[in-house]
């Protein structure tokens, strides 16, 4: 159990201090390119779910933080659960991580409205003498890893999306996003390729 745990604790405060640092040090919008033009940190903040999309108004808001307290709550309980059942496998540290980046984005949610001042045109201080930019449960979730790998544009001839641009990979995301998509996928390696299959009954036993 310890283990986990100092694994949920490093993917959380990693997460945490690289969103702390941008928020400090970046305006919205801000691009600061890492390797070439295909590695960049690009400061953008986003109203709800991974990856930028997002639960429209004040209270869809509130509701999908209480919604991901949830999530996460049950989440936890299950992971204790197969914790005391000695479970150590490859699913535990899948739902780990997930769990992990769950939490991280929580913290976004939960709190950055009322730490930091908005960050537009302006680094975010923290706690401002005014207030924060959100009440609680209304923050916003730091998303900064930006990697355009290429781009084209398509052929005129290609029906539906000839002559549109294409650009491969748009999404910006954060440390937490990127375990939990981690964790996602090798839940469904874990899924198709190691999970227990249930013993076959034989015909006879069936009658």
């Amino acid at each position: 159990m310890w283990t986990y745990a100092v694994i949920v604790a490093a993917i959380i405060i990693v997460d945490q201090i690289v969103k702390i640092l941008v928020k400090t040090n970046m305006y919205i919008g801000e691009d600061i390119p890492l390797i070439g033009d295909w590695c960049r940190l690009h400061f953008i903040e986003n109203e709800g779910f991974a990856f930028g999309l997002h639960f429209g108004g004040t209270v869809g808001k509130i509701f999908l933080t209480l919604f991901r307290i949830v999530a996460i709550t049950i989440l936890g309980w299950y992971i204790v659960r197969l914790l005391k059942r000695n479970e150590r496998s490859l699913l535990v540290f899948s739902l780990a991580i997930v769990f992990a980046g769950a939490v991280g984005n929580l913290i976004d949610s939960c709190f950055y409205g009322v730490i930091f001042s908005e960050s537009f045109y302006e680094t975010a201080a923290i706690f401002p003498p005014e207030g924060g930019y959100a009440p609680l449960l209304q923050g916003k979730v730091v998303d900064m890893f930006y990697f355009p790998l290429f781009e084209f544009d398509w052929p005129q001839w290609i029906p539906i999306i000839g002559g549109e641009h294409f650009l491969f990979f748009s999404a910006i995301f954060n440390v937490a996003d990127a375990a939990i998509t981690i964790g996602v996928i090798l839940i469904l390696i874990y899924l198709i390729f190691f999970m227990p299959k249930a013993p076959k009954v034989a015909k006879d036993e069936k009658k």
